[in-house]
């Protein structure tokens, strides 16, 4: 797998992986409804472009030549100063061989003058919550309202300071 910036031309597949993901995910959570009221909301085409052109963030794939394996989205926020990791997902059938991580390295590789990364993450998505802490991330806080102030899906928030190789 390589890392590489989303381009419009791949914006279906990243659709088809945010819905499969998605699914895998949150259906025992939220119901199989519940999920596909949110992938048409938030991963619509009209949002995915919007992410293309979006100041001060990185859109990027992992990708083999002939799939897309993963996805991560972030900005920057506090004045560059925090990463904020808005999605990071990897195709079921790929987890746990490091493609979550090479997108994390490389996604805080793109704001270098931030010094560390944010995120939310439902506590109930257990698979994630190990992950992000075998990523050496420590839980801060809480939100009532995970990825859009109005969402009212609670979540944790997590945080992991970045260390900048000299």
């Amino acid at each position: 797998m390589f890392v590489r910036t989303v381009s419009k031309r791949d914006l279906k597949a990243v659709q088809a992986l945010l819905a499969e993901t998605w699914h895998a995910t949150y259906d025992a959570i939220y119901g199989e409804a519940r999920v596909g009221e949110i992938i048409v909301e938030w991963h619509s085409m009209a949002a995915l472009e919007e992410r293309l052109e979006a100041p001060l963030s990185e859109f990027l794939v992992a990708d083999d030549g002939t799939a897309i394996g993963g996805v991560a989205y972030a900005t920057a926020i506090d004045e560059g100063k925090t990463v904020m990791l808005h999605q990071l997902y990897v195709r079921p059938d790929s987890q746990g061989r490091g493609i979550g991580g090479l997108l994390l390295d490389e996604i805080e590789g793109c704001f270098p003058d931030a010094d560390k990364v944010r995120l939310e993450v439902e506590e109930a998505n257990t698979k994630a919550v190990a992950f992000y802490l075998a990523e050496g991330f420590a839980k801060v806080g809480r939100t009532a309202s995970c990825g859009r102030p109005d969402s009212g899906i609670p979540a944790d928030i997590y945080e992991r300071p970045i260390m900048w190789a000299d």
